[in-house]
């Protein structure tokens, strides 16, 4: 049971269990505040009808779909934020021991 122990503080695997773990129980939460309360604030700030995420680019007959990039990018830079505020509020990040 030691090595198993010494095995798991020495690979990391408390930091990417912990992150992975956090990282999905946020994941909803944060998708539900980007998508019905972020992206319509921005929409009538931009001046979009349909909110934030229904903009889209329009280059010759082609139609980029600008607004839903826009809003997969918050919602990965907010969920990383957590996910790092998170590890260091509980400072778990200690949990973990390096090989000398």
């Amino acid at each position: 049971m030691k090595d198993f122990i010494k095995f798991i503080r020495e690979q990391g695997v408390v930091g990417l269990a912990v992150g992975f773990i956090l990282g999905g129980a946020v994941s909803e939460i944060v998708s539900s505040i980007i998508k019905d309360l972020i992206n319509p604030l921005l929409g009538l700030v931009l001046g979009l009808t349909g909110g934030l995420q229904t903009s889209v680019l329009k280059i010759g007959s082609a139609e980029l779909g600008i607004g839903n990039f826009i809003s997969t990018l918050i919602d990965f830079l907010i969920i990383s934020l957590v996910v790092y505020f998170g590890v260091k509020l509980l400072k778990l990040e200690k949990l973990d021991k390096k090989k000398d």
